[in-house]
């Protein structure tokens, strides 16, 4: 597999797990149980070790979920297989495949894996049996390929060719595709056509090495700080019909501050490709690093839709809702980005502020009760604060509570004081 190609994959998995996941979305209602939360923390923790490439991690956090919880099969069993192929453990990888194809059927995510599993061990048939139902609904876009490999070691020479060809149309970038063909055609006899098609292939390497040389270069001239210079450099990269080039491309320019240039690309990456979520993550980070807060909400609100369980995208959701003052909002998506990863202190803390911010307008309209709910809340994710504790005081005073607003301001007092010594 190229290099390119393997990295689109990848970027494609967390899409595929929460995909799958989709039937069995979990929204929090209030506080969850210690349970569901901890369960709810492995999987998280899965999903972003899976989208690092993270693989040992992924299966220890997947496995540790289902241990916890055996029926989610769909959230936690498909990543966990996906992460042992990816270790190259096909025998553990095939049996979890196996075992969630006999509860959910023939998906497309699990015939392409067993497919991939079948090509390697030597079983063409299979795997063009699986591949060629896999392909109706492509999970990835070397499905085509793999399925035309398979024909070709399966000596069906003419389903072959179309697949390939098909393959060809749909990851033009991709090098194996035109090495596979010119195989195809030298066995067929065609020397004219092959030669063709390794030439294709060689060059077809050539530019994946040069679009390298291109990313590095880039980014040394955005060091070297001209930018005249540098965006001569950078924009040989720029492909208006490539996501994955754009969103390299964006990448590093959003690395080194020059986020207009970045918010180009990601938008036209976002347009190529607008069923990601790592696209549409990369837009609306954009925006918001350019204080486009409306603008950054429509593509996050559109992901989060098809994929509630990824951090990044719940994270981020929040963090543009309180910067919009819809700070309800803002905490059930904080609540449940912390959910899924409460090691993540800068989620947690924006959280515990958000929920501040909503108890001081709760108090204002003097929805006393509400903003109580939102101070206790407060005091849970940061029990070392004084400042809950000394706002609930205050609004027990103005409800003639008086016991009540006694007991928090001393609670206040002594945590003050703790924080002092």
């Amino acid at each position: 597999m190229s290099f390119a190609s393997h990295l689109v994959r990848i970027a494609l998995l967390t899409v595929s797990v929460v995909l799958f996941a989709s039937a069995s979305r979990i929204f929090a209602q209030g506080s969850p149980s210690p349970t569901t939360a901890t369960v709810e923390t492995h999987l998280g923790r899965g999903y972003d070790a899976l989208k690092n490439e993270q693989y040992d991690s992924a299966v220890t956090e997947f496995r540790a979920a289902l241990e916890m919880d055996p029926k989610l099969a769909e959230r936690a069993r498909f990543p966990l297989a996906v992460a042992l192929f990816e270790m190259h453990q096909y025998p553990e990888a095939r049996h979890e495949f196996e075992s969630l194809r006999r509860e959910v059927g023939d998906h497309p995510n699990i015939l392409y894996y067993l497919g991939r599993l079948d090509l390697d061990n030597g079983d063409y048939k299979a795997a063009a049996q699986s591949l060629s139902k896999a392909v109706v609904k492509p999970p990835f876009p070397d499905t085509a390929y793999y399925l035309g490999v398979s024909f070709f070691k399966d000596h069906r020479l003419a389903e072959a060719e179309k697949w390939l060809k098909i393959a060809a149309h749909y990851t033009p970038e991709d090098s194996r595709v035109e090495y596979q063909l010119g195989k195809l055609y030298r066995q067929e006899g065609r020397d004219a056509d092959a030669r063709q098609a390794l030439a294709r292939s060689t060059e077809k390497l050539k530019l994946e090495d040069n679009a390298s040389r291109l990313k590095r270069d880039c980014a040394q001239a955005l060091d070297a700080g001209s930018r005249d210079e540098a965006h001569r450099v950078c924009e040989q990269l720029y492909d208006p019909d490539n996501a994955a080039t754009l969103t390299s491309l964006g990448t590093i320019y959003g690395q080194h501050g020059d986020l207009d240039d970045a918010l180009r690309c990601f938008q036209r990456a976002a347009e190529l490709q607008p069923q990601s979520p790592q696209m549409q993550y990369n837009l609306a980070l954009t925006f918001y690093q350019l204080n486009q807060f409306a603008n950054a909400r429509t593509p996050l609100e559109h992901a989060l839709d098809r994929w509630p369980d990824l951090f990044q995208l719940n994270a981020l959701y929040g963090a543009v809702l309180a910067k919009l003052g819809e700070e309800e909002s803002a905490c059930r998506a904080l609540r449940r980005a912390h959910e899924l990863n409460p090691q993540d202190s800068g989620t947690g803390d924006l959280l515990y502020l958000t929920t501040l911010q909503l108890a001081e307008k709760r108090q204002q309209a003097r929805q006393y009760s509400h903003a109580l709910e939102s101070l206790r809340e407060a005091a849970k994710l940061k029990p070392q604060e004084p400042e809950p504790h000394r706002r609930m005081a205050e609004i027990y005073l103005l409800t003639s509570q008086a016991d009540q607003a006694t007991a928090e301001r001393r609670e206040a007092d002594r945590l003050n004081k703790n924080s002092a010594n």
